[in-house]
């Protein structure tokens, strides 16, 4: 199912967009990561999961989507899992911990919310990969936030910046409990300014 989906939104994307991917060459050789991404809307979601193929992402979804029997199923076979957001706790983390052991790839949206405007990064992203000892993948998406038929022909750019990949091991033994954080703060507006840049 993830496959099949995924060649149909591969091709919509580059027939009806401008799309373009730098950096995939960042991405981790092996092993589970965790790749934090901005979020504007649904058409961001598509295309980091289309960007980083041929690896196929989890993505944290809220609960309330899997209430529908049908939508769980299809979400389930999308590798989506549910999150409780408005009771985040140990129990949540469970999931995408174990997916990243097992050499899998989590996607997460540090800013917690879709937002068009710049926010400070909730922690989740960077629990993730020190709890799991995996890197840490900073992505930008600049883009459309959804698909607009009146737009579909007009070619729109889409571009998905991939960046270095960060090692929680690096910070493991330093004092600042926040430095990793910091680091990552740091890592991901430098590739938010870079994607402005290719795109203007």
């Amino acid at each position: 199912m993830y496959r099949f989906a995924a060649v149909i939104v591969s091709t919509f994307l580059k027939l009806f967009y401008r799309f373009k991917v730098v950096g995939r060459e960042n991405l981790p050789a092996s092993g589970g990561f965790v790749i934090a991404c901005n979020h504007t809307g649904w058409l961001d979601i598509l295309s980091l999961a289309i960007g980083i193929l041929p690896y196929q992402v989890n993505y944290m979804a809220k609960k309330e989507l899997f209430t529908n029997r049908f939508v769980a199923w299809f979400l389930s076979k999308l590798k989506s899992f549910p999150v409780d957001r408005d009771n985040p706790g140990p129990s949540s983390l469970k999931v995408p911990i174990r997916l990243l052991r097992n050499g899998e790839v989590v996607g997460i949206f540090p800013s917690g919310t879709r937002t068009q405007e710049e926010v400070p990064l909730k922690r989740g992203a960077v629990f993730l990969s020190e709890k799991a000892k995996v890197p840490l993948v900073p992505a930008i998406y600049v883009g459309p936030p959804a698909i607009r038929f009146r737009d579909l022909f007009r070619r729109k750019k889409i571009l998905v910046l991939i960046g270095q990949p960060l090692d929680p091991k690096e910070y493991a033994q330093t004092e600042d409990k926040q430095a990793f954080l910091h680091r990552f703060n740091e890592e991901f507006a430098k590739l938010n300014e870079e994607a402005k840049k290719q795109v203007s």
